[in-house]
């Protein structure tokens, strides 16, 4: 019988998925923050990293434990997002008339993003997240420049923050804590983008959050900034995250989530904290990929084609 040669064929024989044994004497221990409540996780951020689009960057907040295990699974998670920005361009003939740019948004997690595996069709919390990115966005570009124009900010969550520790209780996992620190990501990513794609903004936006934590030995509730829910596993009570303009001391975006009660304006402070932290590495990242575009930079600068950039790994206190 002639084989059909359109169609990957299974083996002929049968398969069995491997097994893999527990390890004797493996005990599963959480990582706790060791960080001081003021002090902001590292992060890396780079642009220019997709060439046929318009502008583009990376988001990077890699683990802070490197400690080695017996285990393949990893102790805690990082957070990595792309985003690329196509556009101005001009809007379709039978559209309507706009005297402004439309800015439109798309949040998507990659179907290998997190453990538990996403689905190729947008849910209703990747919908809600590119709300909210819009909203901070459409607070800093000038659209006025750009009539009759429209352009798409497309954000890629690679590797997304869990919502509590792997091992853990399903209680801490609820909350869905971790789509505060993927929000402030994006809103800092997609500030660094639009501005790789030479579009007119009033500032830089920077996304900040900030967490009220369940104090140790029953103590009212710790106010911490970047908080990594594998590391406050059903520990935090509230979550704000806000997008900033430093230079304009505007919010553009807040979403607080949880009860803080008393320490809710506090709360918002903190986050705003966190977002300055997190300019500061928008910043300088912007400000070098200007001085290799306009050919400033210094002689030891790598060329673009060889991977410009560099790692913003510094360790951020308020």
């Amino acid at each position: 019988m002639q084989a059909d040669r359109r169609r990957l064929n299974a083996p002929a024989g049968g398969t069995a998925p491997p097994v893999f044994a527990a390890l004797p004497n493996t005990k599963l221990q959480r990582q706790t923050r060791t960080r001081k409540p003021d002090e902001h996780r590292k992060l890396f951020l780079q642009t220019g990293i997709v060439p046929s689009a318009s502008g583009s960057a990376y988001y990077e907040i890699p683990p802070q434990s490197q400690q080695q295990t017996e285990l393949l699974v990893p102790q805690t998670s990082s957070l990595k997002i792309t985003c690329t920005v196509h556009g101005p361009r001009p809007l379709p003939r039978n559209a309507a008339f706009s005297p402004n740019l439309l800015l439109s948004t798309h949040v998507k997690f990659a179907p290998f993003a997190t453990r538990n595996r996403r689905g190729y069709v947008r849910d209703a919390s990747e919908r809600d997240l590119g709300a909210h990115l819009e909203t901070a966005l459409r607070g800093v570009v000038i659209g006025e420049r750009f009539p009759k124009s429209g352009c798409e900010v497309v954000v890629t969550v690679l590797e997304g923050e869990e919502d509590g520790w792997w091992a853990g209780s399903a209680e801490g996992k609820e909350g869905g804590w971790g789509m505060m620190s993927v929000l402030a990501g994006c809103i800092t990513v997609a500030s660094a983008a639009l501005v790789d794609a030479g579009i007119d903004c009033v500032d830089l936006v920077s996304g900040g959050v900030a967490a009220v934590v369940h104090g140790a030995g029953g103590k009212d509730g710790v106010l911490v900034l970047d908080p990594a829910p594998s590391e406050h596993d059903g520990e935090i009570r509230a979550a704000c995250v806000v997008g900033y303009l430093q230079s304009r001391d505007e919010v553009t975006e807040m979403w607080m989530k949880g009860d803080a009660g008393m320490q809710a304006e506090q709360l918002i402070d903190e986050a705003v904290k966190a977002a300055s932290l997190a300019r500061a590495v928008l910043a300088e990242t912007v400000k070098e990929a200007a001085e290799i575009k306009l050919g400033k930079g210094d002689e030891s600068a790598v060329p673009v084609n060889e991977g410009k950039g560099k790692s913003k790994d510094v360790v951020m206190t308020g």
